[in-house]
């Protein structure tokens, strides 16, 4: 006996492109903006900048790269019309 799976619906080409997008920007966050934390020296609020771009800035962009994800989500599932089968 074999199963198939649900049918599965197709991303379209925004969802994709809203990915790639959100994809390079943490990346670019959580890399390249970390590796150049070390040349900022100067303090905010008592704690090396530095150190809180490293420690904070990528959990924080990533948090806002969810939401964003989201958000477009639901808009663009809200547009489309019902796949589902009611038979």
């Amino acid at each position: 006996m074999t199963t198939t799976a649900p049918e599965q619906r197709p991303h379209s080409s925004a969802a994709l492109a809203l990915k790639a997008v959100l994809l390079l920007a943490w990346a670019a966050v959580s890399f390249g903006v970390c590796f150049f934390a070390r040349d900022l020296q100067f303090d905010l609020a008592g704690w090396p900048v530095n150190y809180w771009i490293a420690a904070q800035g990528a959990v924080l962009v990533f948090i806002g790269v969810v939401a964003l994800y989201a958000w477009f989500m639901n808009r663009l599932e809200a547009d489309m019309p019902d796949l589902e089968d009611h038979g």
